[in-house]
């Protein structure tokens, strides 16, 4: 998850409900989100958008107060993101991931939603760079730039009628492809592959929104209603749509970081 050239030392690369009608959808099943949803599934995606906002709003905040009060200035935040503690900022975060991913079974929900705010703080930590980098005005533009592309796919995955089960496998692919085309430009700086990257992890995590609202709604239809599973499920939604969102975000701040400072 870049954000600038490579050569900028502040780079940061239980029980299964029921639909209205009785029946026990599959979430896979593709006639699924041309139903109205129940109230279960309306209250299950609001729980995961509200989780992934509160999630979003503590990065900001983390991301913000680190660089202007601990950092404070540009020589400090150089010499921060210079040592060996810019590896420990840019890897932590994905070891809260693998705990969330393959320990959430065996976790209860409130050491889960705990674990998921410590996530969202590291990640604002390893975020703050980006304040050294682009202007102040330019962070905000693609930040409204990301809000908008965000809500409209995710309404596509929610609204439509075509199964994007397909759509998302092919999505995984090219983001492994992707990951692989990034680190080999991290040897390489090419301009051309910077933004070519830039604009494939645009597409790649817009449609990767569109894919998980459906996934998660369709599975909506089968949780119970404030049951511990089905408050797991959900955050793990918000996380997936919150990864979503930060890496589309970072794109888009590298095809339109436009204000870099340096």
């Amino acid at each position: 998850m870049n954000t600038s050239n490579h050569q900028n030392p502040f780079q940061t690369s239980g029980g299964v409900g029921q639909a209205p009608s009785s029946r026990q959808w599959d979430y896979r099943d593709i006639n699924a989100p041309a139903l109205a949803p129940g109230k279960a599934a309306n209250a299950f995606m609001t729980r995961i958008f509200t989780v992934m906002s509160l999630g979003l709003a503590i990065t900001g905040l983390m991301a913000w107060l680190f660089a202007t009060k601990y950092l404070g200035n540009y020589e400090q935040a150089a010499a921060f993101y210079t040592s060996p503690m810019k590896w420990v900022v840019m890897l932590a975060p994905f070891a809260f991931v693998l705990v969330l991913t393959f320990g959430i079974q065996r976790l209860s929900y409130p050491v889960a939603t705990g674990i998921f705010i410590a996530f969202a703080s590291v990640m604002g930590i390893s975020l703050s760079s980006i304040f050294f980098v682009y202007e102040m005005s330019t962070i905000f533009q693609v930040f409204l730039m990301t809000s908008g592309t965000f809500a409209a796919m995710a309404l596509i995955g929610a609204t439509t009628n075509i199964d994007l089960t397909k759509m998302g496998s092919i999505l995984m692919f090219a983001l492994i492809g992707l990951i692989i085309t990034s680190v080999v430009n991290y040897f390489f700086h090419s301009p051309f592959l910077h933004y070519l990257i830039g604009g494939a992890g645009v597409v790649i995590f817009a449609g990767l929104t569109a894919y998980d609202t459906q996934r998660f709604l369709r599975m909506g239809y089968q949780v119970e209603a404030g049951s511990d599973g089905a408050n797991k499920l959900a955050l793990m939604g918000a996380l997936s749509l919150y990864l979503d969102f930060i890496n589309l975000f970072l794109f888009l701040l590298r095809l339109f970081g436009g204000g870099n400072r340096n």
